[in-house]
């Protein structure tokens, strides 16, 4: 019997099955039903936002590509700033020894202000300092008074988003050792002092200083504090060559510069990751400063009209309530609150405009008004400038403008042309002096000369005449008589000047000389409601002292009915004719590029978008436009500007560029589009499709908190700087979002009830909406954001007048519009917003109704504005730089179903096996008998 068996494998003896371990298998049973949950949940809902949470979780990416743009951007802050400084006063103080001495004074030197807050804000924590930055051009600081101050100031709060420190942290005089000073003077007769001041989104600058760090009652944030007067009469007092040092992007009161003790003064602005290795440049002569102002500087900034009008203005009988995100958490309220108001009163006398105006009729002194005019700067060098030829073809003149260096150094200079149009009271307002053109000289070696071309079209000349004093319902005049072309240092001292007639009255509308050349359609009003209907006495050069303010508005007022019943905003129409259609035509939006935007091939590629395609295309515009499987479409980044790479977000920050305020003060379009290019690599090194930037807005009053974020006070100067911005970061293949548009030129009550902004037509034309169409006829921008005021009562992302007639019948824009971030601010409606033309709600899930959904007017803006958003997508490098996935998070939750499936099918197979061959070996069926069997055995 032993040998039969031999070799053959025993029996298997039938295992009793176990009974189911019943809560393991409920846990287990559970833990599946959260599992398909989660994934269904993550396949319906979140679906939208796989690529926003997977770069949230991915973190900050690395590599030698990004090391490499990072370097390369933060070398440009250099250049930028060494082109930026403007050299204010010098009375031979400057340029220092390459090895000299300095004492530095001034609590600036810790509380150094690289950048604003906010959405242009940037990572801080690599910048070269103030010292280190003089260290490196050779200066050798006192280092005893550097510990001293590294020891005893305050440091300013960092603030990464909304809110700045307004504090003045400077050490009163009696903190100062005798012992102190004498080792100073000891040590060297010079000093550098260093006076800063901060910028920020979400609040202007303090118009009374009570109540905050350093300041007291009655001083604003743009004058000297106490303690600062004190530190700096020390300083006078004890050293023989003083040196002023500005940080600061918004023009301060500098009567103190012109102080006998003051030797020098540069003003530096905000520098950036590196640009203070330039400034320490400047301070020796390495560097030429060939920066120029952006702004008029005057002695007290109550002189400019819009003083009397920008701040905290309500109505007192009509109320808003505020559902935002950020809706009571600080930086927004709470809701129930007054809508809030703001008259430009000020008209086209913004700035220079006015200053120029005012003192060619004799209303004010400008000597004793203004300090430093428009495009002021000085240099370590002399240049000789002249008019070398004029050329008017009846459409374009150019000037030639020869340019000699006559000093001993070589430096660079800025050739600045003005016109002055002719002008009689009673008629269209006109600035005696606009900025026509200019341009910046390469570095020229002494002796050396150039020829600068400056080139404008007669139709830019033109007044927008909104009251038809010439042309009915409003239009473009371009005026009959003599327009004198100046070439001037800045704003106010003529070098040479020529004269162009105009022999006749040009009338840009269709029933006289038809639309400027620049213009699709013919300008005419928009905007009688914000302009005609307000009442607002705006300045009027035929009436200086009848009209201009002489105190501040009252702070309260009340609403007419029918301004209450415009914020509430129309009705939406259910619309009419034929509906959009739907068919599967096998195209991708890859397909779609370099096709014009009115090629019958988009039709076939939006007719496979879904209903609930484009809803969530434009729902979820937060920092992304989403992935659309429907036309290939993956998902894309989007990230704040313009100081940098500022992923909210992901919470990544790149290179912290200088101020784009800076970019102005070069007066060097070239350099502009330089640094947008680098900006724009570095970017797409970090995966990014799209930016929110650069800022376009206009310096309206030296408080606006976001001065640092635009260029100046000129329209014309931002729009060119703005445009070469754009060009050089569209050319790296990614596109921009234009931002604010428009009007939207303080930060008080911005996001409460949608600021109520009311100007005249002219105005808006001539000053604030000419950056814009300089950014979309010169520097083909895609994108625009839309601001968050109100354009008299209607907010801005709801303007089909702005968005549609402006911008896209008039300037031509193809591209794609963008609201501010209505997390924070909830004005709007985001369905009738798509009806205006604004396109991408910068937001996740925002509310589109059955209102839009459901009507054909809602399905056909719907389809226009995907068609917006993926022309601008399709016409950019997105498609090819985008991360497709599949995502690491996505791949994970796919695992954990995988390994839960795979653990119950084990567990499962496991018991059907027992009970086989328990069954196989004959034994009764259920748990009884088995029990049974059992206790037999």
């Amino acid at each position: 019997m032993e040998e039969k068996n031999q070799g053959k494998r025993p029996e298997r003896k039938a295992k009793v099955p176990r009974r189911p371990n019943r809560p393991l298998l409920v846990l287990m049973c559970a833990l599946l039903a959260v599992v398909i949950g989660v994934t269904a949940l993550v396949a319906n809902v979140a679906s939208p936002y796989f690529g926003m949470l997977n770069l949230i979780l991915s973190g900050a990416p690395q590599g030698d590509e990004i090391d490499a743009a990072r370097e390369q951007t933060a070398a440009m802050t250099e250049q930028v700033e060494g082109e930026a400084a403007i050299l204010l006063k010098n009375e031979g103080a400057l340029p220092l020894a390459v090895d000299a001495k300095v004492n530095v004074f001034g609590s600036g030197q810790v509380n150094l202000a690289f950048g604003g807050t906010g959405s242009g804000a940037g990572d801080e924590s690599t910048n070269v300092g103030f010292i280190e930055g003089l260290r490196n051009a050779g200066l050798q600081p006192n280092e005893e008074l550097v510990k001293f101050y590294d020891e005893n100031v305050q440091r300013r709060e960092k603030i990464a988003m909304v809110g700045t420190d307004w504090g003045i942290y400077e050490l009163p005089a009696e903190n100062y050792d005798p012992a102190l000073i004498d080792s100073a003077k000891a040590y060297s007769d010079t000093a550098i002092v260093v006076i800063s001041r901060m910028g920020g989104e979400g609040a202007d600058l303090p118009m009374d200083m009570e109540g905050y760090a350093g300041g007291e009652a009655g001083k604003h944030y743009l004058e000297l504090t106490t303690d600062e007067q004190a530190m700096l009469s020390m300083v006078e007092e004890n050293f023989g060559n003083v040196i002023v040092v500005l940080n600061a992007a918004n023009p301060m009161e500098l009567g103190f510069v012109e102080s006998e003790g003051v030797d020098a003064a540069v003003w530096m602005g905000f520098p950036g990751t590196r640009g203070m290795n330039a400034v320490g440049d400047v301070l020796t002569g390495a560097i030429n400063p060939s920066g120029h102002t952006v702004d008029t500087f005057a002695c007290a900034v109550e002189s400019a009209p819009s003083y009397y009008s920008f701040g905290d203005y309500d109505y007192s009988n009509a109320t808003y309530k505020n559902t935002s995100l950020f809706a009571g958490t600080g930086t927004a309220s709470t809701g129930d609150d007054n809508v809030h108001y703001v008259d430009y009163v000020e008209g086209i006398y913004v700035g220079y405009r006015y200053y120029e105006t005012a003192a060619a009729d004799g209303f004010i002194d400008y000597d004793e008004t203004v300090q430093y005019p428009f495009g002021y700067g000085l240099s370590y060098t002399t240049f000789e400038k002249s008019i070398a030829n004029l050329r008017d073809d009846g459409e374009t003149i150019s000037i030639d403008v020869s340019v000699t260096n006559t000093g001993n150094v070589a430096g660079k200079d800025v050739a600045q042309v003005y016109y002055s149009a002719p002008y009689a009271p009673g008629g269209i307002e006109k600035s005696a002096v606009v900025l026509g053109g200019f341009a910046k000289t390469k570095l020229l070696e002494p002796g050396e000369s150039q020829t600068l071309t400056i080139e404008f079209g007669r139709e830019d000349m033109a007044s927008y005449d909104y009251l038809g004093i010439k042309a009915e319902g409003g239009a473009y005049v371009l005026e009959a008589g003599d327009y004198v072309v100046s070439l001037r240092e800045n704003s106010h001292d003529v070098i040479d000047e020529r004269t162009v007639t105009v022999e006749r009255d040009y009338i840009y509308n269709d029933a006289a000389d038809g639309a400027r050349s620049t213009d699709e359609v013919a300008a005419t009003n928009r905007f009688d409601d914000v302009s005609l209907d307000e009442g607002i006495t705006y300045v009027s050069r035929s009436d200086w002292a009848g009209t201009m303010p002489t105190e501040r508005a009252p702070q309260s007022k009340e609403a007419t009915e029918k301004q209450i019943a415009d914020f509430a905003g129309e009705p939406l129409e259910a619309g009419e004719g034929e509906d959009i259609a739907f068919a599967n035509n096998g195209l991708k939006l890859a397909d779609m590029k370099g096709l014009a935007y009115d090629d019958p091939q988009w039709d076939a590629l939006l007719e496979q978008l879904s209903v609930d395609d484009m809803t969530k295309l434009v729902a979820n515009g937060g920092w992304q436009t989403i992935a659309v499987d429907s036309v290939g479409k993956p998902h894309l980044s989007e990230i704040d500007g313009p100081a940098g790479v500022n992923n909210i977000m992901a919470g990544i920050q790149g290179t912290q560029l200088t101020a784009q305020s800076m970019l102005g003060y070069t007066w060097n379009v070239e350099l502009a589009e330089q640094m947008g290019a680098v900006f724009g690599a570095e970017a797409k090194a970090y995966g990014t499709a799209g930016l929110y930037a650069p800022g376009a807005n206009i310096h309206r009053s030296p408080f606006s908190g976001r001065n640092f974020e635009y260029v100046s006070e000129d329209g014309l100067l931002t729009g060119k700087i703005v445009a070469a911005e754009i060009r050089g970061i569209q050319g790296q293949g990614l596109y921009c979002y234009t931002k604010h548009f428009a009007v939207n030129d303080q930060e008080t009550n911005r996001d409460q009830g949608g600021l109520a902004t009311w100007l005249s037509e002219q105005a808006m034309r001539e000053i604030y909406l000419r950056p814009f169409e300089i950014a979309v006829k010169e520097g083909g921008s895609k994108g625009m954001m839309s601001s968050f005021n109100r354009i008299g009562a209607t907010p801005a992302a709801e303007s089909w007048e702005l968005l549609t007639g402006v911008l896209r019948q008039e300037w031509g824009f193809q591209g794609a519009v963008v609201t501010d971030c209505v997390m924070a601010c909830a004005t709007q409606d985001p369905n009738r917003a798509l009806r205006a033309g604004n396109d991408l709600q910068l937001s996740f899930f925002s509310n589109i109704t059955a209102d839009t959904t459901d009507t054909v007017a809602g399905r056909q803006a719907l389809r226009q504005a995907s068609h917006n958003i993926l022309y601008m997508v399709a016409n950019s490098d997105a498609l090819e730089t985008a991360n497709w996935g599949p995502y690491p998070f996505v791949i994970a939750l796919i695992v954990v179903d995988v390994v839960i499936f795979a653990l119950f099918a084990l567990y499962f197979w496991r018991r059907h096996v027992g009970m086989v061959r328990w069954r196989e070996a004959g034994k009764p069926k259920g748990w009884l008998a088995r029990k049974l069997s059992r206790s037999e055995s």
